[in-house]
């Protein structure tokens, strides 16, 4: 495994703990049968989660792989943070606006 492929997946792996903490039963989507097409973290219901633990982010590019990698009536979105940062959540104000409204 490379160093970067290492680093998604503990990114993957924190982002579910702190998902859990949440009350969420989060957990890697690839983690158990590879590349199948899951979310990089499952467990909220009717979004798709693309993690990203990096430094230099092209947001752009993550939420295009989202969008694309998401599946009907889900809502891509893409969680991130950098070294000593917060997560944080980007998505479409159209989608938020869907979230919030509930």
């Amino acid at each position: 495994m490379t160093n970067s492929r290492r680093k998604g997946a503990s990114g993957e792996r924190e982002l579910a703990k702190k998902l859990r903490e949440y009350g969420y039963e989060a957990r890697r989507g690839q983690q158990y049968c590879g590349s199948n097409g899951d979310a990089d973290v499952v467990g909220i219901p009717g979004i798709h989660i693309e993690c990203k633990r990096v430094e230099a982010l092209n947001i752009e590019k993550a939420m295009q792989q989202s969008i694309s990698d998401s599946k009907d009536g889900e809502i891509p979105v893409v969680m991130h943070r950098k070294n000593g940062e917060k997560w944080k959540v980007t998505m479409t104000l159209d989608d938020f606006m869907k979230i919030y409204k509930k």
